[in-house]
C-alpha cells in the first residue's frame, strides 16, 4: 500500500510519516512547496496530479486542508485525507469541502460541527498527538522555574494592523465587544454579534475592505467567509494577544518572591507589564530540538489556547506532556474526555486562578512530579500520533466519527 504526503514543512509531517510507515504502508513524498513557495498553480498541480497517476497510491494526505488537491484527487478518483492542526482554517470555508473524495479530521469539535454536515461521513472529530520525535529529555534539574513556549501572536494579528484605519465608529464597536468578550470564556459573544447583528454586519463591511487576497481569493465558499475571518482572524487573534499579556504579566508579577518566568518567543515582548529582572526573555527555539529540553528543565510549563480554538486541545498540551513537563493550562471543554485535572495536568479558569496554581505547584514539588509522570505515562501510552493514524484509517474504512456513534 501507498500514500502520496503533500508537504510543505509542517513540523507535524515527520511524526505521520513514521507512523504511516510503522504500519508497512510506503510514503512517497510530494517536496516541491518545502522549498519553493511561489509555485505556479499549474505546477502544483501538475506535479501532485503525476504522483497520483504514477504511484496510484491508496489515498493522498496533507497536515491541513487544501482545495486544489482535494478537487485533483476528485477528479482522479482517488481518496484524500488530512489531519488539520491549526484552528481557525480559512481553507474550510472552501466549496471543495464537500467533495467525495475528502476525509478531513478536525481536532476541535466545534470546527468539527460547524463544517460536518456539509460532507456527512467525510468529515471526523479526532484530538491531536503526542509527535515521538519530541522527545522526553532526562535533565536530572530545573533551570526555569516558569516557561512559556510560543507566540504572543502580536505579530500575526490582523486587527492591529487595521485597527488605526477602521471607521472611528466601527472601531469603538470592536473595542467594546472585545472588552466584554475578554470577560467571558470562549468567543461566543463574538460569533452571536458578528453573525447576527446589525452592528456585527457594519464591522463586517468595514473589515472586508483590509480582507488579505488569502481569504478573498479561496472562491466560492461554504458560508459568509469575511464574517468568519472577522470573528476568528481579526477579533479572536486579537483576544488571543490580550490574553496572553495578561496572564503572563499576572504569573510574573505573582511570583517575584519564588522565582522567574521564562518566555521562549519570537514574539516582541515590550508589551509586557512585566518584562523586569523576574521575566527572562529567550527568542524562540525549535521545536523538534530544543523545546524537550526546555520543557523538561522547567519546574512549571504555560499554555494558553488561542482563542479561535474553541472546545479542542492545541498541540502544546500533547508536546508538554509527551516530554515529560508539568503542565498548568487553561481549561478547555475537551480536556475531561482524555485528560484528568488535578492528575496528568492542571488547569486554570482565570489569570487569578493560574497565578494561585503557580505558587502552590512551585512549593509543592512532590505533588507537581506526581502530576508530571503521570501525564506523560498517559499521553505516550496513548495518545501518541501512532494510535491517531490507527484510529484515522479504522473511522475511515467505517465512514463515521465517534460523535455520529
Amino acid at each position: 500500500m501507498k500514500v502520496v504526503i503533500h508537504r510543505y514543512n509542517s513540523i507535524c509531517e515527520p511524526g505521520y510519516i513514521d507512523a504511516f510507515k510503522a504500519l508497512g504502508i510506503d510514503v512517497v513524498e510530494d517536496c516541491l512547496e518545502m522549498t519553493e513557495k511561489n509555485i505556479p498553480a499549474d505546477v502544483r498541480i501538475s506535479t501532485i496530479a503525476e504522483l497520483i497517476l504514477k504511484n496510484k497510491p491508496m489515498f493522498v494526505f496533507s497536515i491541513n486542508f487544501f482545495p486544489y488537491i482535494s478537487d485533483i484527487c476528485e477528479r482522479l478518483h482517488v481518496m484524500y485525507v488530512c489531519v488539520s492542526v491549526d484552528c481557525p482554517v480559512t481553507e474550510l470555508w472552501s466549496t471543495a469541502v464537500r467533495n467525495d473524495c475528502n476525509r478531513i479530521f478536525l481536532f476541535d469539535r466545534m470546527q468539527y460541527l460547524e463544517v460536518a454536515d456539509e460532507n456527512p461521513g467525510h468529515i471526523f472529530h479526532m484530538p491531536l498527538g503526542v509527535n515521538p520525535l519530541i522527545k522526553a529529555q532526562e535533565t536530572g534539574d530545573f533551570k526555569y522555574d516558569v516557561s512559556f513556549i510560543g507566540s504572543l501572536y502580536n505579530e500575526k494579528n490582523p486587527y492591529a494592523d487595521m485597527a488605526d484605519a477602521l471607521n472611528p465608529r466601527v472601531r469603538g464597536l470592536c473595542e467594546g465587544l472585545l472588552a466584554a468578550q475578554e470577560m467571558l470564556p470562549g468567543q461566543e459573544l463574538l460569533e452571536a454579534v458578528i453573525r447576527q447583528d446589525e452592528a456585527g454586519r457594519e464591522i463586517i463591511s468595514e473589515f472586508n475592505k483590509y480582507t488579505p487576497s488569502a481569504v478573498s481569493g479561496i472562491g466560492e465558499t461554504i458560508g459568509d467567509i469575511g464574517a468568519f475571518w472577522t470573528v476568528n482572524a481579526c477579533l479572536g487573534t486579537e483576544l488571543t494577544v490580550r490574553d496572553r499579556l495578561i496572564l503572563l504579566s499576572s504569573i510574573a508579577e505573582s511570583i517575584t518572591d519564588l522565582g522567574s518566568l521564562h518566555l521562549f518567543t519570537r514574539s516582541d515582548t515590550s508589551l509586557l507589564s512585566s518584562v523586569s529582572p523576574h521575566t527572562q526573555v529567550h527568542g524562540g527555539i525549535s521545536t523538534l530540538t530544543e523545546m524537550p529540553q526546555v520543557i523538561s528543565s522547567s519546574r512549571i510549563n504555560i499554555n494558553t489556547t488561542m482563542r479561535p480554538i474553541r472546545s479542542g486541545l492545541p498541540q502544546r498540551i500533547w508536546d508538554v506532556l509527551g516530554c515529560g513537563g508539568f503542565l498548568l493550562t487553561n481549561a478547555q471543554a475537551e480536556i475531561p474526555e482524555y485528560l484528568v485535572p488535578g492528575t496528568h495536568l492542571e488547569v486554570f479558569e482565570s489569570p487569578e486562578e493560574a497565578c494561585e496554581k503557580v505558587r502552590y505547584y512551585l512549593t509543592h514539588e512532590d505533588e507537581r512530579l506526581a502530576i508530571a509522570r503521570a501525564g506523560y505515562e498517559e499521553a505516550v501510552l496513548g495518545h501518541t500520533i501512532a494510535v491517531r493514524v490507527k484510529d484515522m484509517i479504522t473511522m475511515i474504512m467505517q465512514g463515521i466519527s465517534p460523535e455520529q456513534t
